[in-house]
């Protein structure tokens, strides 16, 4: 049996072991993978995010939110109790990058969608101490200011689709989208009409409580409501979850 001291001062031996570690470990997490048909739930429902909730994750991005909440759930009864049922892949699907993390300054927000009003959400950003007296949160009241730049929005979603978002532009891809999301959600996902859907959107939602202007809040708390809105869980039991484990 080797000693530390003869593995540490003697490199061949030190190179040799390093690399049989490697091995091992990366067949360990390898392996498995070939085992399993696939990693990322079948679930109804998740969907890539409509030129106004993106525009809205871009704003979240942008302002570091992800620095002090993450958006996962773990498969733990503390976590559940609290925030409601563990993140799966397939709700991150499409999220370029994803939001998950362990960083909590702040509560998790994978479950955020309809838990409060726009009004709620708008008064929180802009004075977060007025709706939650010991929150640590700095203000944002810019958001409700500073008018949405949606000039590139049609750029920014093909980007998206480059990296496998499917956002259509042929009428091949948008039928496809429509047997896959239904008509009216592959309507948002059209990026002919990305300009035209995003201000339908924002004026019928009219989430910043203003509906003479599309501002940056309008697009961040359409992007909040939507959080972890799309799967129903109650059409599935638990166990068939552990199917793609």
């Amino acid at each position: 049996m080797f000693k530390h001291e003869t593995v540490e001062t003697n490199a061949g031996w030190l190179i040799i072991l390093t690399l049989l570690a490697i091995g091992v470990g990366g067949l360990v997490e390898i392996v498995p993978l070939y085992m399993i048909d696939e990693t990322v739930e079948k679930v109804e429902g998740v969907r890539p995010y409509t030129p106004l909730e993106q525009r809205g994750r871009d704003i979240y991005i942008r302002e570091g939110c992800y620095t002090c909440h993450s958006q996962m759930i773990r498969p733990f009864r503390d976590e559940m109790m609290r925030y409601g049922h563990y993140s799966l892949a397939a709700e991150s699907q499409y999220d370029h990058p994803f939001q998950w993390g362990s960083k909590r300054t702040g509560p998790d927000l994978a479950r955020l969608g309809g838990k409060y009003s726009n009004e709620w959400h708008v008064q929180h950003l802009v004075a977060p101490r007025s709706v939650v007296p010991e929150s640590i949160m700095p203000n944002y009241p810019w958001l409700l200011e500073d008018k949405l730049d949606i000039s590139d929005i049609s750029d920014r979603m093909k980007a998206l689709k480059l990296v496998g978002v499917p956002y259509s532009e042929t009428k091949a891809e948008f039928d496809a989208n429509v047997e896959k999301f239904g008509k009216d959600v592959a309507e948002m996902l059209d990026i002919n009409k990305a300009t035209e859907n995003l201000i339908a959107q924002a004026q019928s939602g009219n989430y910043d409580g203003n509906k003479s202007d599309i501002t940056e809040m309008d697009a961040l708390v359409a992007y909040l409501q939507v959080l972890g809105t799309m799967v129903d869980y109650s059409k599935y039991d638990e166990e068939y979850f552990v199917n793609f484990r």
